[in-house]
């Protein structure tokens, strides 16, 4: 130990790729390799990393339960879509998310701040084209491409939690900076292009993670009481005046016509009771419309049951606590705001999906992270999860401290 107190300072000065182990406890613990892919390997939070794992896990398996009705549902009389038609996609897709989350996950800090910075920029411009030169899918111009298209809006998401915790930190070296002003200006034009799509649920995302982020960084309970207000007048005016909204609202209330799709969805979820029907035994998915995307936590209800459900909300909660726990040793408030960004983005996107399919929220349109079929948002959650696991390495030499002891140190 007295080997290990000695070195550890020194290292920490020098960074997270100059430590080196003492040789006996090298030798000891397997970490006499010092190349780039094991100094990532030693830094990276595998517990976060194999809980991401498990949940893609569950996704194919959940996809290639869901398939079958959803090729049955948008074959055609001139085109029979196979069974696994989505399983066999959503492979793909999967293969390609991971090599991204990989990737981006060996980046350094500064180096993936730069990325998403850059990211943000490039989708925001791309969110503009889409009115102009979008393809309009199921009433809604969000994609950007023709054969394989492209939606900006979910490539833009893990960007910009990244970006608003970079702007927010900003404040530690120049406190007169108009933070607030100038993230809610950036807010306010991302929720107006996402609204024209139309798209309300992203809309309600985007908001939720800068609202989150303004109130850790510390935003007056006035403002705060202020922005709830303006929210609820905002809903409100939505209902009377968004016709979107009027009509997945009305649908969630009183049931109507194809916005009755969350009533079909609590009875998918309850059809299986504790344990479910069995793989490939559920019936209810078939009346469905989106069996293999929104709906796809109903699929898994019937056919493996409410307990399987439940586990599925326990993974995303101990992904959640093990970021919180991470944080709770981090001094940068760069990296505390922007993986507080991240995990709002991860943590509402599941919980308003699942709430959905539990009927106590209107249909958004939203996938269940990591699990629901979709190229755009697949690889877009990779693109996150690998600044996640990024912006949460730390060299184990690295002296620690409690959250937020060393915010106002410049």
């Amino acid at each position: 130990m007295s080997d290990l107190a000695a070195t550890a300072p020194a290292a920490a000065q020098a960074g997270p790729r100059a430590y080196k182990l003492p040789r006996n406890l090298s030798r000891r613990l397997g970490r006499s390799d010092r190349s780039q892919l094991a100094i990532w390997f030693w830094e990276l939070d595998r517990v976060l990393l194999a809980l991401i794992m498990m949940l893609i896990a569950i996704g194919l398996i959940a996809v290639q339960a869901a398939s079958p009705a959803s090729a049955r549902r948008l074959s055609t009389a001139t085109e029979t879509l196979s069974p696994l038609y989505f399983f066999y996609r959503q492979l793909g897709w999967v293969i390609v998310s991971l090599g991204f989350m990989f990737v981006v996950s060996m980046l350094p800090k500064r180096e993936a701040r730069r990325l998403a910075i850059i990211m943000a920029c490039i989708c925001f411009v791309l969110l503009m084209l889409v009115p102009i030169m979008g393809n309009t899918v199921n009433g809604a111009k969000r994609w950007i491409g023709y054969g394989i298209g492209i939606q900006p809006s979910e490539f833009l998401k893990p960007a910009y939690a990244v970006t608003m915790g970079w702007i927010i930190s900003l404040r530690v070296k120049d406190p007169s900076l108009p933070v607030l002003k100038l993230s809610a200006a950036i807010t306010l034009c991302i929720a107006m292009l996402l609204m024209r799509q139309p798209d309300l649920g992203q809309t309600i995302m985007f908001i939720g993670i800068w609202f989150t982020l303004m109130l850790l960084a510390g935003l007056p309970m006035q403002v705060v009481a202020g922005g709830v207000g303006l929210g609820a007048v905002g809903m409100t005016a939505a209902y009377f005046f968004y016709p979107v909204a009027t009509q997945r609202i009305n649908g969630w209330l009183f049931g109507a016509g194809e916005y009755d799709h969350v009533m079909f969805a609590h009875k998918t979820l309850t059809g299986g009771g504790l344990i479910g029907t069995g793989p490939g035994l559920g019936t209810h998915k078939f009346n469905l419309p989106e069996a293999h995307t929104d709906y796809i936590f109903s699929v898994i209800g019937e056919e493996f049951g409410l307990l399987a459900c439940a586990a599925i909300a326990l993974v995303y909660f101990a992904i959640i606590a093990r970021i919180c726990m991470r944080l709770l040793e981090e001094r940068d408030l760069f990296t505390i705001m922007a993986v507080a960004g991240l995990t709002a983005q991860l943590g509402g996107q599941a919980f308003i999906n699942i709430a959905v399919n539990l009927q106590l929220f209107p249909s958004k349109g939203m996938t269940l992270p990591f699990i629901s079929y979709g190229g755009s948002s697949m690889i877009a959650l990779g693109i996150g999860a690998g600044l996640l696991l990024s912006l949460t390495r730390r060299n184990p030499f690295e002296d620690r401290t409690l959250l937020g002891q060393d915010w106002s140190r410049g």
